[in-house]
């Protein structure tokens, strides 16, 4: 390893140079209080950044060993210094001059929710923080003065602001830790009370806008119904109660614009962790849970849709059903049954993004069209029997339709975004109509076993791009993966991660023989050993990846239009 010194003197003798010189730079550096390393050093000043990272040592970084104990307590302090370290490098961004990107430095955006990212890891206390740099040039004429300035007077100064427990504002630290407990003692509570999910009191669920995250201000805050409200003893902020929502059968009801789709919303969401001040800090949910909806277009291969649909005119095989462009009631079916197969035991749907006819059929339509000459068995009619049989709950957002209510084992209003249980008065005005359906056979068998080949064109391929767009969007190789619908996925580094795994699963485990629950839990198995780097085969690992849950990783797998199986 060489020091600083050496570094600095390496600088002088490129300086004026053609910009290929910078990538003599590369190899890591002693500080003394810390070890830069240079990882990947950009083709010109107009070219994706340089990537660096920085090495602490646990006995320099001094962070207790009780804030990274445990796996959720360790990614809720790596994202509290992912953002310290963010906020002191923005203002450090640019202030080396020259073209292009040259002055750029920055790491990984943190959201409202607390994800594990490459950005910066810790293991056994030592630190290491991954990010970008625009090395500094004159066109493209090595300005070495400038990146002098960043790497010595600017990068030293942000480091150790962020990065040493000594130096950072302790008590907002010990504030995030102590969130991260409650949260995670939330979580484990849920099964032991038969919730499938948890609401706090004085919860703030609505956001500012439609592209914003952040909490509306003067928005109602939450309370709980006295039939439904819940008190837990929190290690830390004690006492807090709340609206638990039982496993079964859930139905949210009431007019348009009073929170029926933000308490939805909201739900869905709780799959995270969510920052001090979001206002869903304390709404949690089952951390496997699925928002279902129609998605029509996606493609769909060899899924068995058959508990739903079956018998269709052009005698096309739904037990291995596939289709380039799926219908709107295929879409949705798939979607399930893919859920099932990731391992969910909560889905949330909303009616608004259904497909009218996998949710339902009215008395009036049974009437006209018989069963005999409708192809759909619809949700209505399995929903009972896959909590029964599959233990999975359902959470249906209505408001139009109240043929749920026969179905459904709570059943909630919500009026100008207060909860209102009316289960006894929904069960009473529903016993003076017939049921739509039955629902009373037990869930239908189906096959859940789909061991896809690996696409060998893809394995051929030395140099496979990845693009993403967003959170809508990732490309393989110039095949587009559409992900817009999968509304769980809150940050692009997560699309990121998912094209990444892709390529992994693609490359190293696809081999018709393992089916894609084992080749799931491969997937976490591995990320949870080795951490998202280990999906890179050289060193230079990509400082703004974040850990996407298993249920997205299988969406994506299953929306990948070269799926193929024997």
């Amino acid at each position: 390893m060489q020091s600083g010194i050496e570094l600095r003197n390496k600088l002088k003798l490129i300086d004026h140079r053609g910009y290929p010189a910078y990538k003599e730079l590369k190899g890591q550096y002693d500080f003394k209080d810390y070890v830069l390393s240079i990882d990947h050093v950009q083709g010109d000043p107009f070219a994706a950044p340089s990537r660096l990272s920085v090495l602490v040592k646990a006995v320099k970084a001094g962070f207790p060993a009780s804030f990274y104990d445990t796996h959720a307590k360790r990614v809720t302090l790596q994202d509290h210094l992912t953002r310290l370290f963010a906020a002191e490098v923005s203002g450090g961004s640019f202030q080396a001059k020259g073209s292009g990107k040259s002055g750029l430095l920055a790491v990984s955006r943190c959201g409202q929710q607390v994800l594990e990212r490459t950005a910066l890891k810790i293991k056994d206390g030592d630190i290491i923080l991954r990010f970008e740099a625009g090395f500094p040039a004159n066109g493209r004429t090595i300005n070495a003065r400038e990146l002098d300035k960043m790497l010595f007077d600017i990068l030293p100064s942000c480091v150790k602001k962020s990065l040493y427990y000594g130096a950072i504002h302790q008590g907002k630290l010990k504030q995030a830790i102590c969130l991260c407990e409650d949260q995670q003692y939330i979580r484990e509570k849920l099964e032991e009370l038969s919730l499938c999910a948890f609401i706090a009191e004085g919860a703030v669920l609505p956001r500012e806008s439609g592209i914003s995250e952040k909490p509306m201000k003067g928005a109602v805050p939450f309370q709980s119904p006295d039939s439904l409200k819940v008190t837990l003893q929190l290690p830390n902020k004690g006492e807090v109660s709340g609206m638990g929502i039982p496993k079964g059968i859930t139905l949210f009801v009431g007019g348009g614009y009073h929170g029926k789709s933000t308490i939805l919303q909201a739900l869905q969401n709780g799959v995270y962790n969510h920052v001090m001040g979001d206002g869903r800090e304390l709404v949690i949910t089952d951390a496997s849970a699925i928002k279902l909806r129609a998605e029509d277009g996606r493609s769909i291969s060899n899924v068995d849709i058959s508990p739903f649909i079956k018998d269709l005119p052009n005698k096309k095989d739904t037990t291995h059903f596939s289709t380039e462009d799926a219908s709107g009631s295929t879409s949705q079916a798939a979607n399930l049954m893919e859920g099932i197969e990731a391992g969910s035991s909560l889905f949330l749907i909303d009616e608004d993004t259904s497909a009218t006819n996998f949710m339902i059929r009215d008395q009036l339509m049974q009437q006209v069209i018989s069963g005999r000459e409708e192809p759909i068995t619809p949700f209505i009619s399995r929903v009972k029997s896959l909590y029964r049989d599959k233990g999975i709950s359902s959470i249906i957002v209505a408001g139009s339709s109240g043929s749920y209510f026969h179905v459904a084992d709570t059943v909630i209003q919500m009026k100008e975004y207060v909860p209102i249980d009316i289960t006894d008065k929904a069960k009473a005005a529903a016993s003076f109509y017939p049921p739509v359906e039955s629902g009373e056979e037990g869930f239908p068998f189906f096959s859940e076993h789909r061991c896809p080949k690996p696409d060998m064109a893809l394995r051929k391929d030395d140099r496979i791009k990845i693009k993403t767009v967003g959170t809508c969007e990732l490309l393989l190789a110039r095949e587009s993966v559409e992900l817009r619908y999968l509304e769980q996925l809150k940050d692009q580094e997560q699309t990121l991660g998912l094209a990444w795994i892709l390529k992994y699963v693609q490359l190293k485990l696809l081999d018709g023989k393992k089916d894609l629950k084992q080749i799931s839990e491969l997937i976490e198995k591995q990320i949870d050993q080795n951490g998202l780097e280990s999906l890179f085969e050289r060193g230079d690992v990509s400082a703004s990846l974040a850990r996407p849950r298993k249920q997205e990783i299988l969406a994506c797998i299953n929306r990948y239009r070269r799926l193929y199986f024997a």
